[in-house]
């Protein structure tokens, strides 16, 4: 594979629900900078080796794809929400010192000592689900049981919002993140739909404060003066809804998946749980199922890349999971080592972009696996893994359900 070949069509391929394409290690070998083609039928390019990848992540200059550049669209026909092109970004800066004030303003609330806080209330709701899913009788679908509920109950209670909510918070997160399932009319709808919502949200919260972060950031913006305006505030709360529960709740079925495929690891957790922090990230690296997209940067000038010269105008994708099973950075990257540490990788980005709730996401998977092993030391997959499904077009991945038993 060189240069000269033709075009990488993404998503790659791949053996199994679990598996990494193929191709992976044939691009970062032979042709880390390559050009791809996308269902669009649109072109850019694609980064597979960890040191390009975290350079451009790193580049402060560069930011996903904003409403009004002439970005490579993922979705066809201009389908799919603003993880998939650029004509419904959240109203939320992007770049510069606006995105750096923003980012100051959040951060805070989503510190290691913040999420520490939370952790007993995320255990009990987590042994709750557990045990509703054990009275509900094997086989069970974890992803449905558990994976679903928990980041929703958690996410809505950070935030203020109704929990019963839940099911159109879903809908509206898989507009948003699903390269093929809606038209782009569906797609506006519901984007339309979601924006109402969190105005009313955001408008209840002014009128009636309460412990939740919404109202805070309100309140900062009042006493301060220079907080986040009106529509920095309903951009911020629709990307933590949609961030903060859809994403989480594909990697804690894929976790458990990924961690019974080979009962080994499990045996291995149980027979020492204080590995669950170190395991959590080594499942977060070798993740495969990531939606095939990886991370868009558009570059508003030229950036050069191992001596391949990009012009400005052209949109990247940085593929994490690619970079992540990179042997010049990791050893035996194709093996999951639950004592790997350090384990840089990439799942949450690099930089001024990356994932402003990593923290919250890494406790919401340790609390999980924690009260899993503790619960349900016998836990297996119900079906082999060569039968779980991918949720097709998720531009985040994920299963469609992980049956388990016990």
């Amino acid at each position: 594979m060189s240069q000269h070949d033709p075009l990488v069509r993404l998503p790659l391929r791949t053996d199994g629900p679990l598996e990494p394409p193929a191709d992976w290690k044939r691009l970062r070998e032979q042709c880390p900078v390559a050009t791809v083609e996308l269902p669009s039928g649109d072109t850019g390019t694609l980064l597979t080796r960890y040191d390009h990848v975290k350079a451009l992540l790193s580049d402060p200059r560069f930011s996903r794809p904003a409403a009004e550049d002439n970005s490579a669209r993922i979705a066809p026909e201009g389908a799919g929400g603003v993880s998939t092109n650029s004509d419904m970004s959240l109203p939320v800066p992007l770049k510069g010192e606006g995105h750096r004030r923003w980012r100051r303003q959040l951060s805070k609330y989503f510190t290691a000592k913040r999420m520490t806080a939370l952790r007993p209330g995320m255990a009990d709701m987590a042994e709750a689900l557990v045990d509703d899913m054990v009275k509900s009788g094997r086989p069970a679908d974890l992803k449905a049981a558990l994976g679903f509920p928990l980041p929703v109950y958690v996410i809505c209670d950070l935030l203020g919002a109704p929990v019963e909510d839940r099911d159109r918070f879903s809908y509206w997160s898989d507009a948003f993140l699903n390269v093929s399932r809606y038209t782009k009319e569906e797609t506006k709808a519901a984007s339309t739909e979601f924006m109402a919502y969190m105005s009313d949200l955001v408008a209840a919260k002014r009128a009636q404060p309460g412990e939740d972060l919404i109202s805070t950031l309100i309140a900062e913006s009042r006493a301060e003066g220079e907080g986040l305006s009106d529509p920095e505030l309903l951009g911020t709360g629709m990307g933590l809804l949609v961030a903060g529960h859809e994403t989480t709740a594909n990697m804690i079925g894929k976790m458990v998946a990924m961690l019974l495929a080979d009962r080994t690891r499990w045996e291995r957790l149980l027979a020492d749980p204080s590995l669950v922090r170190t395991a959590v990230d080594e499942v977060l690296r070798s993740d495969a199922n990531l939606g095939g997209f990886g991370i868009r940067r558009y570059l508003t000038e030229d950036f050069e890349v191992d001596g391949t010269v990009l012009p400005g105008g052209t949109t990247v994708f940085c593929g994490l999971s690619a970079a992540n099973r990179d042997g010049h950075v990791f050893a035996d990257p194709d093996e999951m080592d639950l004592t790997r540490s350090p384990n840089p990788h990439l799942t949450f980005g690099a930089g001024a972009h990356s994932c402003l709730g990593q923290s919250l996401a890494r406790t919401e998977l340790q609390v999980v696996l924690e009260v899993l092993l503790r619960k349900l030391p016998s836990l297996d997959l119900a079906v082999p893994v060569a039968e779980l499904k991918q949720v097709e077009g998720l531009t985040v991945g994920g299963l469609q359900e992980v049956p388990v038993r016990w």
